[in-house]
């Protein structure tokens, strides 16, 4: 990960924690559990997901799989690069069908 990007997730983590750390009705609801006689640990796991934007011909397939049919022909199935990706992640492989 370039370092850039990475600075910016760093910033992104912190810009997260202070928006709760600020948060009035955050720390109401605390207020009333510890009030309640409990102590508070709280943890929050985010995941975020990135990819970098591809050229303007892999972009146009870019919202997902698409089935094209002009003129009545056969539908032609089509995923993009991050399609794929998605796909072997999950441990689907495609294979060209002829």
């Amino acid at each position: 990960m370039d370092e850039n990007l990475k600075q910016l997730f760093e910033q992104l983590g912190e810009a997260m924690n202070q928006s709760l750390a600020n948060s009035d009705e955050v720390a109401s609801v605390i207020g009333q559990i510890k009030s309640s006689g409990y102590d508070v640990f709280l943890a929050f796991e985010a995941t975020i997901g990135f990819s970098k934007q591809e050229d303007e011909e892999t972009q146009s397939v870019k919202s997902g799989p698409t089935l094209v049919n002009a003129g009545n022909h056969e539908p032609e199935f089509k995923v993009s690069s991050q399609d794929e990706r998605f796909l072997k992640s999950l441990r689907i492989r495609l294979d060209d069908v002829a």
